[in-house]
């Protein structure tokens, strides 16, 4: 648990996975990201799938929700997950229910951030996870889930999200929004053309979930180094550009979503002008 300001913060692992580097490093020799990053016998990253709670003003507000219980063991089984229904079993450490959730804010529509957005239940039908939630994405994200193409079809399954709008629980937004008093959705584009961060400020103290604009910690102090599922990898790298600055100035503690070695860190620049993320 961190605080800043007004705020806690609290960070889940939903999931933990063994994914191919090529993915998570794309145009990056392996002769450089494993200097920083080690595989295992099959050659197998380590990610986790990190979420996040914070709890401000009496309301509690989940950034994210993975994968929840919706994964059949085969799904399980093919994507090397090996710890599974981590937020759920976090939410419960602290005394939360799922009916104490006001708030599900989705960065973006991948299934790795929103499957969570339902949960089985005891017939194995799926219910809304977060019955009381009001949950939010983007316009943009949302119109190009619902009409994925063949890169993208695999990662946006319309079952995640389209019953919630359907209903009214999932609301659109509509470019950058505060969606609480100092939480601030913003449209961090690469990733996906209209996803977004948290950035969270209170009492002169700063936050943010940078979610997919830095899958890893690494990716945000190297502006070149991103990730292969980014659509829009130049943008991607832009988009770092003008976050940068803001993580130095701020002495911003930064949330980022896969990294399993380093989920949050601060910004710093040594003497010779090299940016490094600490790990916090």
């Amino acid at each position: 648990m961190w605080r800043i300001g007004d705020f806690e913060l609290h960070l889940f692992n939903d999931a933990s996975a063994w994914v191919d580097p090529g993915g998570m490093f794309g145009l990056v020799p392996r002769a450089l990201w494993s200097r920083y990053y080690a595989v295992d016998k099959r050659q197998l990253l380590q990610t986790a799938n990190h979420n996040l709670l914070i709890r401000a003003g009496g309301r509690n507000i989940l950034v994210d929700t993975g994968f929840g219980n919706c994964l059949s063991q085969r799904q399980r089984k093919r994507r090397s997950i090996t710890h599974f229904d981590g937020t759920y079993a976090g939410l419960a450490a602290l005394g939360i229910e799922a009916s104490d959730i006001d708030l599900v804010v989705n960065t973006h529509l991948h299934d790795d951030h929103c499957t969570g957005n339902f949960r089985l239940d005891a017939k194995g039908e799926r219910q809304p996870a977060f019955p009381n939630a009001s949950y939010v994405v983007q316009r943009r994200e949302y119109t190009e889930a619902c009409a994925p193409n063949e890169r993208t079809r695999a990662t946006y399954l319309p079952a995640n999200y389209q019953p919630l709008y359907e209903s009214g629980q999932l609301q659109l937004l509509d470019g950058d929004t505060e969606v609480a008093p100092g939480i601030h959705a913003l449209v961090t584009p690469g990733h996906t053309p209209a996803h977004m961060s948290l950035r969270i400020s209170s009492q002169n103290e700063h936050a943010a979930f940078v979610c997919d604009l830095a899958s890893l910690a690494i990716h945000f102090e190297r502006l070149a180094w991103m990730s292969a599922y980014d659509v829009e990898p130049l943008v991607t790298l832009e988009t770092k550009r003008r976050w940068q600055p803001w993580a130095l100035d701020t002495n911003a503690l930064l949330i980022f979503p896969h990294d399993s070695r380093t989920p949050a860190g601060r910004l710093t620049m040594d003497e010779k002008g090299r940016l490094r993320v600490e790990p916090f």
